[in-house]
């Protein structure tokens, strides 16, 4: 890494300090909770915008159904580390529900060997008999089921629950929750020109999505999941410890502030960990054979074809690793809010701001999808409130009327306004993104 690089990250480190120890110009918060607040989180989109790097800078693969897939990844810790609803297990239901989804699964797999077997007309009749009568036999099942599930105490439960194991393995699950879908995705639409590859994750994303608010047997929809298990402390407990009340007190800090500060720094330390796990992977892999392969495939499939190279095997093998990143991310997410909160996943945040991160860092380069992640994060989370201070300084000598009214309001789009701009000037002066490819 050369020294422009260096001071890009040195730059950026520098703004989250300021945030932590400054009010300076009314520009920072001077808050070490918000400071951590906005690391953790620029830890986590840099691991996004690692995901989407593997797919977009190492194939050329243009995913817009990130969103799907880091709502995928947030399933895991409520299906892996919530306590099972032994209500609900004691009854029918779930072994219904259970039984239909088993019923759906071998409609699904009889389909698939049908197709593979029979040909033309009986082929198509076959598969056509198959997935309606399956379809009516599932719902026949799979609608009573729900039913009993979703009526134990909604405004508490309402779902399965989940297994009650340790959240950090509900990571790792929420990776393979992404492959999976990856998988299935990738089996059908990798064949696609690019544009229809586009629009065909933005379609399932949106599925994933939805299914996730509607089906409250699986994660009370809308309702939500809260009180998810941690990996580090509760900041409940660490004021109740009296060593921790000493600890705090040497540094000259109450113990709720030093409570709420030490449970973000040993989240930064675990997301920390994974982070330059990951880095140190896709770097190698970058730099290997393999890796000169999928640039080679990237710039011109044509040629790469006709050297030997299964090019969609090879698209579907990046698209599987890019989704499991990003499903591996949404897992953290869960797990640092406590809460699964499916209205929130929103292509906005989801997938177009990822996408400027990876491409205000640099597309191709592992660092500077890192880099843009922290930029990126840091102006999403500052702007709006910089934006209301400007509002506020523009308006301040102006009358009450429609017209101030209309300019304070309007602050709230500073957000969008600014990655506009953003975008803009970097794709003017740096195109290639501040860490280009090299």
């Amino acid at each position: 890494m050369n020294l422009r690089n260096l001071l890009l990250f040195g730059f950026v480190a520098l703004l989250i300090v300021l945030e932590g120890t400054t009010t300076a110009f009314g520009l920072f918060g001077g808050s070490w909770n918000t400071a951590l607040g906005i690391l953790n989180m620029g830890l986590i989109s840099a691991i996004l915008a690692l995901g989407v790097n593997m797919q977009w800078g190492y194939a050329g693969l243009f995913n817009v159904g990130v969103v799907g897939f880091v709502a995928l990844g947030g399933l895991a810790p409520v299906l892996v580390s919530t306590q099972p609803v032994t209500e609900v297990w004691t009854t029918q239901g779930a072994g219904r529900l259970i039984l239909a989804l088993l019923i759906g699964l071998a409609v699904i797999v009889l389909a698939i060997v049908l197709y593979g077997r029979l040909r033309g007309r009986n082929r198509t009749l076959a598969i056509l008999a198959v997935l309606i009568g399956g379809f009516f036999l599932f719902r026949a099942v799979f609608d009573p089921a729900v039913d009993v599930v979703e009526s134990f105490q909604p405004a508490t439960h309402s779902n399965l629950g989940g297994l009650g194991l340790p959240v950090l393995l509900a990571w790792p699950v929420g990776a393979l929750f992404a492959a999976g879908a990856a998988w299935v995705i990738g089996k059908t639409a990798l064949g696609l020109r690019s544009d229809y590859l586009a629009i065909a994750t933005l379609g399932i994303g949106e599925i994933i999505i939805a299914v996730m608010k509607n089906e409250d047997w699986l994660a009370r929809g809308v309702k939500n999941v809260i009180s998810i298990p941690r990996p580090v402390p509760y900041e409940v407990d660490l004021q109740r410890d009296p060593g921790f009340i000493d600890l705090a007190a040497s540094f000259g800090s109450d113990p709720v502030t030093a409570s709420t500060v030490a449970v973000k720094l040993l989240y930064a330390g675990l997301f920390v960990v994974i982070l330059l796990a990951l880095i140190w992977a896709s770097e190698k892999a970058l730099n290997s054979p393999w890796g000169r392969m999928m640039r080679a495939i990237r710039d011109n499939e044509t040629a790469a074809e006709a050297m030997g190279k299964d090019v969609t095997r090879r698209h579907l093998q990046i698209f599987i690793l890019g989704s499991a990143v990003c499903g591996l991310a949404g897992a953290m997410i869960v797990t640092l809010d406590s809460q699964l909160t499916p209205g929130t996943y929103n292509p906005l945040r989801f997938t177009f701001l990822i996408w400027v991160m990876v491409i205000v860092g640099g597309s191709g380069n592992n660092w500077g999808s890192v880099l843009g992640g922290f930029l990126i994060w840091f102006l999403w989370i500052k702007v709006e409130p910089w934006g209301h201070a400007l509002m506020g300084l523009i308006t301040s000598g102006m009358a009450e009327g429609a017209l101030k009214s209309h300019l304070q309001d309007s602050a709230a789009h500073m957000r969008l306004l600014t990655m506009g701009l953003v975008l803009l000037l970097v794709l003017r002066f740096s195109p290639r993104g501040l860490i280009p490819e090299r």
